[in-house]
């Protein structure tokens, strides 16, 4: 088991993954403005590695499929126990199994896990896990996307990212959240900085005009063009009662 700062007397987000490879964390996670708050103790992460609660002489942690097939699948006499260990350190948080049919990650998802207490984070292998874990300890499958990855590590870590810089003082500016896509339910207006011109192509002329009415309805209007572009789906479901 890995501890990574952990916060000194405030309340802290608390994170813990269970995993085979705890060395990938904290990884880009202890970087940048989510790395300053790890330390700052504004979060704390915690990795168990799943070959601890192994079975045998040589931690046996998968075994084959019932019914035949191809892979390992992770065993549920190794799993619940892990979960369990987990779980003593964190009794209230969500458990969850960071696979590619769960529910969608999305900005609501991530806001309203940022807003609890933290999250236990099941980074699976192989062909995936014995289904009575998922039951038998109420997992909550979760998806970052319709592909596959080599494991689940790399989706806890957007997972935690996007919960992470939610978090009161992460980010610094409250209003930068605000304005960000998926927040309105459209995409990102686009931006601009300086210099004015840059290879033939000048900033629009509107965010320049100090017209705050006008730079408002422009980067509405700008959202609404680049989420009817790019993610209609979104404005169906902005339509629906």
């Amino acid at each position: 088991m890995a501890h990574f700062p952990a916060s000194d007397g405030r309340p802290a987000w608390r994170v813990s993954v269970l995993t085979l490879f705890p060395d990938m964390f904290p990884g880009p996670l202890g970087v940048s403005l989510v790395g300053q708050a790890l330390a700052a103790g504004l979060w704390s992460l915690t990795t168990l590695q799943i070959r601890d609660f192994g079975l045998g002489k040589h931690r046996q942690v998968d075994d084959t499929p019932a019914g035949g097939g191809a892979g390992m699948v992770l065993r549920a006499d190794v799993l619940g126990p892990a979960l369990d260990a987990a779980r003593s350190g964190n009794s209230d948080a969500p458990l969850i199994y960071l696979s590619p049919r769960g529910r969608p990650l999305t900005q609501d998802l991530a806001k309203s896990l940022a807003a609890g207490p933290g999250a236990i984070l099941l980074a699976g292998r192989f062909e995936g896990i014995d289904e009575r874990v998922i039951a038998g300890r109420a997992l909550q499958e979760v998806s970052i996307g319709d592909y596959v990855l080599s494991g689940g590590e790399l989706a806890a870590m957007v997972l935690i990212d996007t919960c992470v810089r939610l978090l009161p003082g992460v980010l610094g500016a409250a209003d930068s959240l605000a304005s960000e896509s998926f927040e309105s339910g459209l995409l990102e207006y686009p931006q601009y900085t300086r210099p004015r011109e840059w290879e033939g192509k000048s900033i629009p002329d509107v965010l320049l005009s100090g017209d705050h009415k006008a730079i408002e309805a422009w980067r509405r209007a700008e959202s609404l063009r680049v989420t009817a572009e790019r993610r209609p789906d979104l404005l169906v479901k902005k339509a629906a009662p």
